[in-house]
């Protein structure tokens, strides 16, 4: 009887976290489930009943959209551009990141400072400077000036998230993975993909960096449906559904990693 009336006890302790996290999932979940709804509408369809079911599914939106409205171009931009990035922007704060972590030398304090210092101002700030310089080296309005941008503004995100990740790897491990044969660049080579869904979203440099339409990413893309003429929202959720897809797959693939080189990098 005891028993019985502890287990309920239990159970009833255990509904306001239920609660929360169904109303949780409503808020986070809602959203996304209504623009794919939306997808395999057409504009008519949700105006007349904005909530209701995809019933017929228009799935040839998808096909018009990649076709028509040049989404093709725009998807390919956004993965040249992000993969580059990201590599980039990887390899190099990892690098920095490692020395920080497990060397030390004069000024490493100064050169933690000057990285880390990225973090402190908001890209609001940094968006003329950077249009002065890609306009004076001759890289306005090119992908690889954009993927320069994404590199030197989120370097310092990445050393701050990897250097606390290094720092809590004992050195033992690090001599051990040497004499079975791995170097220091294949011991730090994963890092989180935070990087990759934050470019992939990203518009405020795109949208002042880049003014041919053959060059605009995905962010870029979605403003074809939307304007002071024309509003076409069924098309516009179609292209959000095709930007949202590829970041879905990814964190389903890489959701535990990503957690845990945040958490490693919180913890100092």
């Amino acid at each position: 009887m005891a028993t019985q009336t502890r287990f309920g006890l239990e159970q009833v302790r255990r509904v306001p976290l239920v609660l929360f996290v169904l109303l949780y999932t409503i808020v986070t979940g809602g959203p996304f489930l209504w623009v794919a709804t939306m997808s395999l509408r057409t504009t008519a369809e949700i105006f007349r009943a904005p909530y209701a079911l995809p019933l017929p599914a228009h799935w040839d939106k998808f096909v018009d959209a990649w076709t028509k409205s040049n989404y093709g171009t725009y998807f390919w931009n956004s993965t040249f551009v992000v993969v580059i990035a990201v590599a980039l922007v990887t390899v190099i704060g990892a690098m920095a990141a490692h020395c920080l972590a497990r060397y030390n030398f004069r000024g490493d304090r100064l050169v933690r400072f000057l990285i880390l210092s990225g973090l402190v101002l908001p890209p609001q700030l940094l968006i003329l400077a950077l249009f002065q310089i890609l306009l004076d080296i001759d890289l306005y309005n090119t992908l690889t000036g954009l993927i320069l941008v994404y590199v030197a503004t989120h370097i310092a995100m990445t050393v701050y998230i990897l250097e606390g990740f290094f720092a809590q790897i004992p050195q033992d491990l690090f001599d051990a993975a040497r004499m079975d044969g791995y170097s220091d660049f294949e011991i730090f080579w994963r890092t989180v993909t935070l990087n990759f869904i934050i470019l992939w979203n990203e518009f405020l440099f795109a949208v002042v960096l880049l003014t041919d339409d053959e060059k605009r990413t995905l962010p870029l893309g979605i403003m074809h449906f939307t304007g002071s003429h024309q509003l076409d929202v069924g098309m516009a959720a179609t292209g959000l559904m095709i930007a949202i897809l590829p970041i879905i797959v990814i964190y389903a693939f890489f959701s535990e990693t990503m957690i845990k080189g945040m958490t490693a990098g919180a913890v100092r």
